[in-house]
């Protein structure tokens, strides 16, 4: 099951107390369906739950029947009002009949909660969410400009703060910031999706940490592998053509102790020394052997 159908599972089965936020429930789903007019209102849906709360909202709310019928290949589902009832349906929200432009009628809204059923509603027909495993993008894809800005707006003053976008003739709405879609799910009544989401971004940053913190523990390796390196190379040039002895009491004894410990850290080093140096005593003392062996021809 995909994120989307998870969501759109947990918002079909919200039982609404107050009869306006079945309504703007109900509304959301229509005006945002495939067609919504006097001669034509239907949707199309894959998720066989959302095209039954579809035609089950128009039954209690309107009195009016649809039909359900499947694609050849059973993955659409189209829901239908016969266009005898169109007319019955647009008038119960207020709509006019020969109207142009297809706005949203905000005298459907009785309550601060019918927004969030409306978003609800919209988000069945027209939305999608993607997986949090993979990306954070949640997006409404409307076909008529002046509806598509009607959410836009009404997102807007719900302090979401939607982006719109045009993609293949369509008016895109979309939200990619996790705590903006975790809020949006929060509004329309999916807590749960919202709860997954919440801890799949708290594993997700926990293994992002832990790789920069790998990734930081391989790189002072490295570091530390290749300073090893060039100070026991610097001891060595030094042993094999002046001695040892070529070193102050200070430097011979810093230089013995890397080559006898050359795996050892500095902070390492350090508790071994004797007398006791600290780690950026030890540091200093192998920086000038290194500079002596430099200063030595060959």
């Amino acid at each position: 099951m995909t994120f989307s159908s998870q969501v759109k599972n947990e918002l079909v089965k919200i039982e609404y107390e107050k009869n306006c936020c079945k309504r703007a429930f109900l509304y959301g789903m229509l005006i945002f369906g495939k067609s919504f007019s006097e001669n034509k209102i239907s949707m199309q849906t894959e998720n066989r739950q959302v095209a039954e709360a579809y035609s089950a909202s128009i039954k209690e709310l309107c009195n009016v029947e649809t039909q359900i019928k499947s694609s050849p290949s059973g993955k659409i589902i189209t829901v239908s009002v016969e266009k005898k009832d169109c007319r019955k349906v647009l008038l119960y929200f207020g709509h006019e009949l020969k109207a142009t432009n297809l706005k949203v009628n905000y005298s459907n809204f009785s309550c601060e909660e019918c927004f969030g059923a409306f978003f609800a509603g919209a988000f069945l027909v027209c939305g999608t969410v993607s997986s949090p495993k993979k990306d954070y993008h949640l997006e409404f894809t409307v076909a008529y400009f002046n509806l598509s800005r009607d959410l836009f707006t009404m997102l807007n003053e719900s302090e979401l703060h939607p982006k719109s976008a045009k993609r293949n003739g369509y008016n895109i709405i979309y939200f990619k910031e996790s705590e903006t879609i975790e809020d949006f799910l929060y509004i329309i009544g999916a807590s749960g999706a919202m709860f997954d989401l919440m801890n799949e971004k708290i594993v997700k940053d926990f293994r992002n940490k832990a790789n920069r913190q790998a990734n930081c523990e391989t790189a002072n390796i490295e570091r530390m592998v290749k300073a090893v390196s060039i100070q026991i190379q610097a001891i060595e040039k030094i042993k094999s053509t002046k001695g040892l002895s070529y070193l102050n009491d200070d430097l011979k004894a810093v230089a013995q102790l890397r080559l006898d410990n050359p795996d050892a850290s500095l902070s390492e080093l350090s508790k071994m020394s004797n007398p006791p140096l600290s780690k950026s005593g030890i540091n200093h003392r192998l920086k000038r052997i290194v500079e002596t062996a430099e200063g030595i021809k060959k």
